[in-house]
């Protein structure tokens, strides 16, 4: 069977700082930052706003905790998971944005405008924090295209 590969030191600090994150975000969503949270939900989203805060802490929570507990495979599909989380949930931000909405101390647009740039690093951090980026690197390229000799396929 092959061996697993292991994350650093580096990787693991990362992932636990991240995974208490998502709990406590995710806790926060469910009690004393809910309504700083409602603010950020986009009106598109279809709903009940308060809804849509609790089910996305429930989410949070839970992809925290997988992120503490899995291992091997799953670890690097958990970073996976969350980076599309933060993908999915980036448009709240853009909202915050646009609406010019103060929730978490960003009160001025220039403090809103620098948390979109922080997106992106959270979705690095899932990635490298659970060994995806690595896992993604070490993959075998697709099979290749059959080459041509005198027009002939080899």
């Amino acid at each position: 069977m092959p061996q697993q590969p292991h994350t650093s030191t580096l990787q693991n600090v990362a992932r636990g700082v991240l995974g208490t994150f998502m709990v406590f975000a995710g806790t926060g969503h469910l009690t004393f930052a809910r309504r700083e949270f409602q603010a950020q939900v986009p009106d598109i989203v279809p709903g009940n706003k308060d809804t849509t805060v609790l089910a996305s802490g429930v989410v949070e929570i839970g992809l925290g905790l997988a992120l503490l507990l899995l291992k091997g495979k799953n670890r690097r599909r958990m970073g996976i998971g969350l980076a599309a989380f933060y993908a999915a949930v980036f448009p709240g931000n853009v909202h915050q944005y646009t609406h010019h909405i103060s929730a978490f101390g960003l009160d001025t647009d220039a403090k809103r405008l620098a948390r979109l740039f922080f997106q992106p690093v959270l979705m690095g951090a899932a990635l490298y924090s659970t060994g995806a980026l690595d896992a993604a690197q070490r993959q075998k390229p697709a099979a290749s295209l059959p080459k041509y000799r005198a027009g002939k396929a080899v």
